[in-house]
């Protein structure tokens, strides 16, 4: 079995709610309703043998609708083959089912897109922060979040004005030279 026909058999098992099949550079990816993106998943893992989720992210479409979309990357060692699902997440609910039940590599995926972009999955459990600490009030993924950063109140923290995202120290520097050449400590600090 293939990706193509992976996602044919995805289509004959939920119908109406199979949203559609892009073909990208021999990558297929498939559209799902998100009433049954949990299904259409259980599906892959359990009949189609997409055994490993390599990745789960979440993006923020802003002005579009629906806002976000969730991207599950699952791969077949059965059959060699990987397969990419999408679907989308209003911004009114922001809410998925957890398939932290199907693969436990689902953990922290869905943990960073609830602290990157305010994404909720139910039946996770431990949907907390996992790299902005508890209590941090912004999600830094989202669109309307801006790049010069925001006030912070909180004294403990290394900033307590607005923090600059763009640029700065830890960012390599556009060119074509080497590593060397790109890494921030490579440069002389301007004084």
């Amino acid at each position: 079995m293939d990706s193509i026909e992976a996602s044919e058999k995805i289509e004959q098992e939920l119908g109406k709610e199979f949203h559609g099949r892009t073909l990208f550079r021999d990558e297929v990816s498939v559209t799902i309703a998100p009433s049954r993106i949990k299904d259409a998943l259980t599906f892959c893992k359990e009949v189609l043998h997409f055994n490993y989720l390599v990745d789960l992210a979440g993006i923020d479409n802003m002005g579009d609708d629906p806002r976000y979309e969730v991207v599950y990357e699952l791969y077949s060692y059965n059959h060699g083959c990987h397969l990419r699902i999408k679907t989308g997440v209003d911004e009114a609910d922001r809410e998925l089912p957890s398939v932290v039940d199907l693969w436990p590599t689902a953990n922290w995926h869905e943990r960073e897109a609830y602290d990157m972009l305010g994404l909720t999955f139910t039946g996770h459990p431990d949907l907390r922060r996992i790299l902005m600490w508890e209590g941090y009030p912004f999600f830094p993924l989202r669109k309307d979040f801006p790049l010069a950063g925001k006030p912070s109140e909180m004294p403990d923290v290394a900033f307590s004005e607005a923090a600059p995202l763009e640029g700065g120290p830890f960012v390599t520097s556009p060119t074509s030279a080497g590593t060397d050449k790109r890494e921030p400590r490579s440069r002389e600090l301007d004084s």
